[in-house]
């Protein structure tokens, strides 16, 4: 035993140290090779294969090796999900990565990504993924499986679609997979499984490939990308294959992760790349439903996949904990914190209906987290992120039905009643009344009143921002001061304003301007649209429901 021992180090060693490559000019048809992988446990296997051509030009500046692999259960299963970056050998040099496969194929022949390109990758930006026809079958990048752990079956479910638009394969993960302590690097060796971890805790996400060769601390794996996000920092562990599932579609391997090792730092069209023993920040996230159900989980900070992974954590959470259909009220209040001393993005809002009103809900952080992340300057570190939730199993809406003053004409300084009528599905009116008093000075003419809900009253600031038709170059401090602008659903809101025209500087209104500034903002290039000038808003707190609709009405300033 202790012999064997020696002799798979000695070879694990030899394996890390060979640096010869076979270029791409010298692969032949006919060539004989050798291919490692995991079928089961953590052990390496070796399988065979034979060159059967190379196919130039299948992209931009991109060749593909066709061969066909056999041994071990290949023969069974065909080219397998979590085989992608199966390093294979032809005359003793590294020629690339298992990374094609064809669905529903009778044999086990796949396509294999030279090495030079894998190697290239770094520098290279992103494309689009590639896919070969062959008369009726095609050559696909073979499907990442992403195995979710303490996640519902229906959270899969509303998600699974979108995932599979990624080149995501999901499924329900087994055998628990949630990574142990760090590992000792030296464990991995090309032909060893890892899984990339988007999430952990009390619910995680993994997505399973294989290491194509390690060069001192620098791994490379997959063979292809995995969402070609470019830069990034994604911890990953060392997998554990539990079970080999053969399918007509494509065979996959049901895998667990076990010890940390390192972090993926390069996310490209060919591979990804990362760092061994190199630690990678996650992101705390705390999910409470009705003040009984708690879960912890650790979200990757990266911009495209946070959010997603945030909303299918809240949705799991609410969808574990109460009923997935009928009618319901899901309110929620949390925050978005922040390192450096910004201050937090506040959520506090209130959603209500008969259809996916979890979905909806699910939203409340990811929608300003993916704002934030997409559209903020570098330098936005985020803290934690919390969410509360409180359920009751009812329909819960008010719609504004009527809105009007006490008096239709009024001078400035004085002070009238605005009344907004309110009424339930079920037949109960309301009825919400407010003061408000016209300003000193105010000019004589028409002043307008909008009553609306909230999206009725962001639509006017959001015209305002997005007047310069991007978000971009916002600064971290100014999206947070934006989005805790944002208004709740459970109010009453009316919004005074004039005809006079008003331009929009971001999401600041400029009303009132001299006819030389007004000249020089409508020859702008793009021109600002210009709004009614905006002269106050006032707030009428509707209580644990949801407001809808919107009515104005007028009122002569004498």
């Amino acid at each position: 035993m202790r012999k064997l021992i020696f002799v798979s180090a000695v070879l694990s060693g030899w394996l890390r140290a060979q640096p010869a490559f076979l270029p791409l000019s010298e692969v032949k048809s006919g060539q004989r090779g050798t291919g490692r992988t995991v079928f089961a446990g953590t052990t390496v296997s070796t399988f065979d294969v034979e060159i059967l051509g190379v196919m130039e030009n299948t992209g931009p500046k991109q060749s593909l090796i066709l061969a066909r692999l056999s041994g071990g259960p290949l023969a069974n299963t065909g080219v397998m999900q979590g085989m992608s970056g199966s390093p294979v050998w032809v005359n003793g040099k590294l020629i690339g990565a298992v990374a094609f496969a064809f669905p529903f194929a009778k044999e086990a022949i796949g396509g294999i990504r030279p090495m030079s390109e894998i190697l290239a990758s770094v520098a290279r930006g992103p494309q689009p993924r590639a896919a070969l026809r062959f008369g009726e079958a095609q050559l696909e990048e073979i499907a990442t499986p992403v195995a979710f752990n303490g996640f519902t079956a229906r959270t899969l479910e509303e998600f699974g679609p979108r995932l599979r638009e990624w080149g995501l394969s999901p499924r329900q993960a087994i055998g628990g997979g949630r990574p142990r302590a760090a590992g000792d690097p030296r464990l991995l060796e090309p032909g060893s499984m890892i899984s990339v971890q988007l999430i952990t805790g009390d619910m995680t996400a993994g997505a399973d490939g294989t290491v194509t060769w390690i060069d001192g601390k620098k791994i490379y794996a997959f063979g292809h990308r995995f969402l070609s996000v470019g830069d990034t920092e994604l911890p990953f562990a060392r997998a554990e294959v539990l079970a080999l599932l053969p399918s007509l579609t494509t065979s996959f391997k049901i895998s667990a992760a076990r010890e940390w090792m390192g972090a993926i730092t390069s996310d490209r069209n060919t591979a990804v790349a990362g760092e061994l023993g190199r630690e990678a920040k996650l992101l705390p996230m705390r999910i409470t439903v009705n003040g009984r159900q708690s879960y912890q989980v650790n979200v990757a900070p990266h911009r495209f996949l946070a959010p997603l992974m945030v909303q299918m954590a809240a949705f799991s959470a609410l969808d574990a904990t109460e009923r997935s259909f009928g009618s319901a009220t899901v309110g929620v209040r949390g925050q978005i914190e922040f390192e450096d001393g910004l201050p937090p993005v506040k959520l506090a809002n209130r959603y209500t209906g008969d259809f996916s009103v979890l979905g909806v809900a699910s939203l409340s952080a990811a929608t300003p987290l993916a704002t934030l992340l997409e559209s903020v300057t570098p330098g936005l570190r985020l803290k934690a992120i919390e969410l509360n939730f409180d359920v009751v199993e009812e329909r819960r809406q008010w719609r504004i039905e009527q809105a009007w003053p006490s008096q239709r004409q009024a001078a400035p300084g004085d002070t009238l009643e605005l009344s907004v009528g309110l009424s339930a599905e079920n037949g109960r009116e309301e009825r919400k009344k407010i003061r408000y008093t016209i300003p000193t000075g105010a000019k004589p003419g028409t002043l307008y009143f909008t009553v609306g809900d909230a999206p009725t009253l962001n639509s006017f600031e959001a015209r305002n921002l997005f007047a310069g038709g991007t978000l971009a170059g916002k600064t971290p401090a100014e999206m947070v001061a934006l989005l805790n602008r944002q208004r709740s659903n459970s109010n009453v809101y009316i919004r005074v304003w004039r005809a006079d025209p008003s331009y929009a500087a971001g999401p600041v209104e400029l009303p009132g301007l001299p006819p030389s500034a007004a000249l020089s903002m409508a020859k702008s290039s793009p021109p600002p649209p210009p709004t009614g000038s905006a002269v106050a808003e006032l707030v009428i707190d509707c209580g644990p429901v949801v407001v809808v609709g919107s009515k104005s009405f007028e009122l002569e300033i004498k």
